[in-house]
């Protein structure tokens, strides 16, 4: 989520019993205080003397008692307060060496949300308290696109001595999928920092991407953990494989409309229809990059709630979707805030001589056919990597691992006057910061580049809750 809520205890409550004390000992014909004319007088003291006394004892007793009163009337009296703070990761690089600045203080940012500074409440940076990672591994094995490159040992290896020196609090998902004709996909294993576990699952990456499918029947994988939410639904004797489950209609900013139809199976089913109603594009039982995500986000959150979530996409680039759907999946980026990354391997040679072609009638399509992984990137505040030689790959996942670890963690409140209007608002980090001869330096910031509201609805809240 993008906000989080806090409560805070403020108590306000007046000394109503001192004023009640003030009648009480100006009250004359109160027995304790009322002594007659043929009263007696205990050791010669006076009438007024002892009355005084006697009041400022009354006195003493009443405002220790009102004391008490207060402080069990406390809990009764509280007014809660609820507050939202909006969260979100800057990574800060020098420009000129393109490493992590990692020596910043809350006065060097500024954070605009629709062009206007918030004052920022919450300040963390590399090597204080921060969230685990949960981070997922999506490897397109497309057999002309990753796929020929990660049948390779060395490729491998290198990866899996990169993902080997994560924290243990760290942990890592790896998904294999096929975006090419059968649209497949395989949980390869679930969140682990076991090294034998994401060793073995790596290796199943090499045999899968020699042979050139995904077959989930002979991916010989641990089995989802109990808590798992990919597992299929239950079917009933009255329920057929295509029942419907859910359908999603994204309207696009230039009046097409894209249909999203999940069955009962697990499979998904596109279609876009321009503005005038004249072009239409299915895909049947598909599964690209917005499934993905969407399965990812899920996963995350059912399983690994307090981690931050964080994917990397490995791909020749090549990766079909539409662009309402593309601003669809960044909508999902930036509600749940994860961070996009994505490690892209060398296009074929023929793939390079149509690309200049296709682009143009995959867009009168409404298709984006390369790109949109950087785009995402950059949208969610994440590192566009490309890789060549084998080595190249341990680097790119140092560099994008590296990167998620040296962020620094800024938050600023919402005022409960803010409601939420279902909008997305723009966010935008500012760095400024000297150097040591006093000049300005020149620096890179990279973070997610808005939030959605979330809203507070203290009535239904606490009717929810009696």
């Amino acid at each position: 989520m993008n906000t989080h809520s806090f409560t805070k205890i403020q108590t306000s409550r007046q000394g109503r019993e001192l004023k009640a004390t003030q009648r009480l000992t100006n009250d004359r014909s109160h027995r304790s205080l009322n002594f007659g004319p043929g009263s007696f007088h205990p050791l010669g003291f006076g009438f007024a003397p002892l009355r005084l006394f006697l009041n400022l004892l009354v006195l003493v007793i009443v405002v220790a008692l009102s004391c008490l009163s207060v402080s069990s009337q406390e809990v009764d009296d509280t007014i809660r307060i609820k507050t939202r703070v909006v969260f979100l990761d800057a990574l800060v690089k020098d420009k000129k060496s393109n490493l992590p600045v990692s020596n910043l203080a809350a006065d060097n940012f500024e954070v605009l949300d629709n062009g206007t500074p918030r004052p920022i409440s919450y300040f963390t940076r590399e090597g204080q308290a921060r969230k685990p990672l949960a981070l997922v591994l999506i490897l397109d094995l497309r057999e002309d696109g990753a796929g020929r490159f990660l049948k390779n040992p060395e490729i491998i290896k290198a990866m899996e001595n990169e993902l080997a020196k994560l924290p243990p609090g760290d942990e890592v998902a790896i998904m294999a999928m096929d975006s090419g004709e059968d649209e497949e996909h395989v949980w390869l294993t679930e969140f682990t920092n076991d090294r034998a576990k994401l060793a073995a699952a790596l290796a199943q990456v090499k045999v899968m991407a020699e042979r050139g499918d995904v077959d989930e029947e002979s991916v010989k994988s641990e089995k989802p953990a109990p808590h798992s939410t990919e597992a299929p639904p239950v079917m009933t004797t009255d329920q057929k494989p295509d029942d419907v489950v859910s359908t999603e209609i994204i309207k696009g900013k230039n009046g097409s409309v894209l249909t999203r139809t999940t069955t009962r199976d697990g499979k998904t089913h596109i279609k876009r229809v321009n503005k005038k109603g004249e072009v239409t594009v299915e895909f049947d039982d598909f599964f690209g990059m917005s499934e993905a995500v969407r399965q990812a986000a899920r996963k995350t959150a059912a399983t690994r709630p307090n981690s931050q979530l964080s994917l990397v996409w490995v791909s020749d680039g090549i990766a079909p979707i539409f662009f309402e759907d593309r601003d669809a999946t960044e909508q999902v980026l930036i509600r749940d805030n994860i961070i996009f990354n994505s490690l892209t391997v060398q296009l074929r040679t023929l793939f390079k001589l149509l690309l200049p072609v296709g682009k143009p009638i995959a867009g009168w399509l409404g298709l984006s056919l390369y790109g949109s992984a950087k785009h995402l990137a950059q949208q969610s505040g994440g590192e566009a990597v490309k890789v060549g030689r084998p080595k190249d790959y341990a680097a790119g996942l140092s560099t994008i691992i590296g990167n998620l670890t040296a962020r620094y963690s800024l938050g600023f409140a919402l005022a409960e006057s803010e409601t939420d209007d279902g909008r997305m608002h723009a966010l935008q980090v500012r760095v400024k910061a000297k150097d040591d001869k006093g000049k300005n330096r020149k620096l890179l910031v990279s973070s997610r580049q808005g939030y959605y509201m979330s809203s507070v609805d203290s009535k239904n809240s606490a009717a929810k809750a009696q």
